[in-house]
């Protein structure tokens, strides 16, 4: 993902909501979000290259979502595959923070990158240019491809969009993740990549024919442990081109 919001015990109906936006190379085979048939308990996307997720959620109630952080200098080619972090919480049983715990240690193995991990009962957010574990607090936060809730133009209209629609359904939500307004030139961040790739990746919904805004979803828990995942593929122009959606109990 490079984009997600996330409402956590922000709302008493809802403990849970996450709105996100995957942004991602098109050449890049991918899956879209169904029960994986290998682990009939984990609904999410699949990477088919290197066979992880960006994001996902569990009947046992474990959830995870993973960014990249935007840094081309200290891009390497033989790094391990960010979605891996993401698939082996959701199919492992460690808490969030003894998983977290013992990420930190192989962290150095990843190109950068921000994870947020939970179980129902805790949310927490590693950031390996952090290096360090710690909880999200109870609210409204957002992230990008930078650290949680960085100001960023795209940041800062997500978590104002979800503060604002969080229990009024998923419509607005999905109309916030549809946004492609540019953000204006002295707002940019200066990630290294230039002028010209800053104001191209830095609205919300991100077109392009190589790159851009591929998938669109909303995971909403509610209080008594009713969950509905929806996924929306899009295509180069930003269109939705399919939809998977889902509904179902958590078991504990």
């Amino acid at each position: 993902m490079c984009l997600i919001a996330i409402a956590w015990q922000a709302h008493p109906g809802f403990p849970l909501v996450v709105a996100a936006n995957r942004d991602e190379w098109r050449d890049r085979p991918a899956a879209p979000a169904r029960w994986w048939d290998d682990h009939p308990q984990l609904l999410a996307g699949r990477d088919l290259q290197a066979g992880g997720t960006w994001m996902g959620v569990t009947r046992g109630g474990r959830f995870a979502a993973v960014t990249n952080f935007r840094d081309p200098s200290e891009r390497r080619s033989t790094a391990l595959s960010r979605g891996a972090l993401v698939a082996q919480f959701l199919l492992g049983s460690e808490a969030p923070a003894a998983y977290l715990a013992g990420l930190a240690s192989r962290a150095a193995q990843y190109n950068g990158f921000n994870l947020l991990v939970g179980d129902g009962r805790a949310l927490l957010y590693f950031g390996s240019r952090e290096g360090g574990v710690r909880p999200v607090e109870p609210g409204v936060h957002a992230l990008s491809n930078h650290l949680l809730d960085e100001p960023w133009p795209k940041v800062t209209k997500a978590r104002e969009a979800m503060r604002a629609g969080v229990a009024d359904g998923d419509a607005p939500l999905f109309d916030m993740l549809s946004d492609a307004t540019p953000a204006p030139d002295h707002a940019l961040p200066d990630t290294g990549v230039g002028l010209e790739r800053e104001r191209w990746l830095s609205p919300i919904l991100i077109k392009g024919d190589t790159y851009g805004t591929r998938a669109s979803t909303i995971l909403r828990v509610a209080s008594d442990g009713r969950v509905r995942f929806e996924e929306r593929t899009r295509d180069a122009t930003g269109a939705v081109t399919a939809t998977a959606a889902f509904e179902f109990d958590f078991t504990r």
